[in-house]
């Protein structure tokens, strides 16, 4: 595969970072990972950091490219769920480590979503916001229903509330897993903790596939950076996982 890929984890206004964030590349796949700690929740931090582990060992051990795309990320993420409930067993169920996450899987000149809560995925084509990922969340409902538009959700009271993450109660949570969505040379995918895509429209998030001279990492800083200032004084935690399809040699 010819990819290029890039990762940022700003702290924002907070006093820690409870995002987790990596991007594992082999020769036949490669895999992007966002977990967010949630934050009015006790060790958010380690529920974040114990999902992320959990899929990136299993992809590490997978032969790839995966047979079953989407049946893997399905397992990886109901076992992540299942070891972050187990941090807080001894907790009162209110009160246990819980994350939100997205996962990207590239392999075979395509690419497949899975999150869960407001963590989200963007395909970028052409300097256009080609698909996303729909939250988990109340205000995504009212989005999809035509009661409120995309600019109204930006500052709704309730857009930070989520219906689904790992940890927390023993049932699997819901998730969504896509089918393949072909990927074109110079498409950039985005996973993202809501700290970066909150305050921002879609041509905003666009720029990440911004032409010119720029490296990925760099238009993944400077979206960040736009991101926090839009934020401030209150941004959140403000991280991304960002790749550049170049095709398959």
């Amino acid at each position: 595969m010819q990819i290029e890929y890039a990762k940022v984890s700003a702290l924002g206004d907070r006093s820690d970072n409870q995002d987790r964030a990596a991007v594992v590349v082999a020769d036949e796949a490669a895999l992007m990972l966002v977990f967010d700690g949630m934050g009015g929740h006790s060790d958010g931090a380690q529920a974040a950091e114990t999902g992320l582990k959990v899929v990136q060992d299993l992809f590490m051990d997978a032969t790839l490219p995966i047979f079953d795309p989407q049946g893997f990320l399905y397992m990886a993420l109901s076992r992540a769920h299942d070891e972050v409930v187990n941090l807080g067993k001894s907790v009162a169920v209110d009160f246990r480590p819980r994350a939100t996450c997205a996962i990207c899987l590239v392999q075979e000149g395509g690419s497949y979503w899975a999150h869960i809560g407001d963590s989200r995925i963007y395909q970028v084509r052409n300097g256009i916001v080609l698909e996303r990922s729909r939250d988990h969340s109340h205000v995504e409902v009212l989005i999809q229903e035509g009661a409120i538009t995309e600019e109204e959700a930006l500052d709704h009271p309730m857009r930070n509330f989520v219906e689904c993450c790992i940890g927390g109660d023993k049932p699997v949570p819901d998730m969504s897993i896509t089918n393949k969505r072909p990927l074109s040379p110079g498409d950039v995918l985005l996973a993202c903790s809501d700290g970066l895509w909150s305050g921002l429209s879609d041509e905003d998030m666009a720029q990440i596939g911004a032409p010119g001279e720029n490296t990925l990492a760099a238009n993944l800083k400077e979206l960040s950076m736009q991101a926090l200032n839009a934020n401030a004084p209150y941004s959140d935690n403000t991280t991304g996982t960002a790749l550049r399809w170049g095709g398959d040699q």
